[in-house]
């Protein structure tokens, strides 16, 4: 649909998600512009922009539009392209490597599904990420709508699931459940509760991922596991998920209050090298 500022939002899918037409990212975004972005984050879940060529600047001036761009450094951050030094709160999603070491903050191969920052108290709100290189095939990146999940459910499921909280624990080697060693100490967890509701939208979504969701507090192990195993298959139906095939340039945003999403595996003799920022809620 058109707008009077002259974007255009096409739908990607009849879940979720919407491509933004008439954007320049390497402009200055004008308020009317940015207002009407902040209306299509809440009611889309997902912004792609074709954004050929941006650099990292661009891409903050963006992320900014829809919160506070975080800025925190870790180990792995590596110098951008054309850039003296790393930007703070600039990672890549990547199996590029220098020296030996990977260049990118997570491992190959699929990702089970998650919420950005769900091992935190103060989970991200949003994820930006842009494609900079792309494998001949696979690495979509999958996401579920967990307000549509929520609505799905009957009203006996819903009554139950109100007011239980679940216990996150997020190992940065992990893509997969499995692969998470729950009783390890070092690693971050957070607690939250199991339906949340949208801080724009007021809505409530399911919030767990079966890549990060460990527990539900106050359950016997046995039944917290089995409701688990029942509500992430539920999440997961196709009916709830899009898959974005990526193109060079596309910059995506997604909403982590909402959503959760997965990566596909792609051949590892090829590269794939996407950067990412984050937003949080503001102070």
């Amino acid at each position: 649909m058109g707008s009077a500022t002259g974007l255009d939002f096409e739908p990607l899918s009849s879940v979720l998600g919407a491509r933004v037409r008439g954007l320049d990212l390497k402009r200055p975004i004008e308020p009317a512009v940015q207002n009407e972005l902040r209306q299509a984050f809440s009611q889309y879940g997902v912004l792609c922009v074709p954004a050929p060529g941006i650099d990292i600047e661009d891409q903050i001036r963006y992320a900014s539009v829809f919160g506070n761009v975080d800025g925190e450094g870790n180990g792995q951050l590596r110098f951008a392209e054309g850039e003296k030094r790393p930007k703070r709160g600039v990672m890549f999603v990547s199996n590029l490597r220098e020296n030996g070491d990977l260049v990118g903050v997570l491992p190959d191969g699929e990702m089970h599904f998650h919420s950005d920052g769900a091992h935190r108290e103060r989970p991200y709100r949003g994820t930006t990420l842009y494609a900079l290189i792309l494998p001949s095939r696979g690495g979509e990146t999958k996401f579920a709508n967990l307000t549509a999940a929520y609505e799905a459910l009957d009203s006996a499921m819903q009554q139950r699931l109100e007011g239980l909280q679940c216990r996150f624990v997020y190992d940065v080697r992990a893509t997969l459940r499995h692969q998470t060693d729950e009783s390890d100490d070092a690693l971050s967890t957070a607690t939250h509760f199991l339906v949340r509701r949208h801080s724009d939208t007021g809505k409530p979504a399911l919030y767990l991922s079966r890549l990060m969701t460990r527990s539900i507090v106050g359950l016997e192990k046995a039944e917290s596991d089995a409701l688990l195993a029942r509500l992430f298959d539920h999440c997961e139906e196709e009916r709830f998920v899009y898959a974005h095939s990526w193109q060079l340039g596309d910059l995506l945003l997604w909403d982590n209050r909402c959503l959760n999403h997965a990566r596909n595996d792609f051949p590892s003799e090829e590269q794939r090298h996407l950067r990412r920022v984050t937003v949080s809620d503001p102070a």
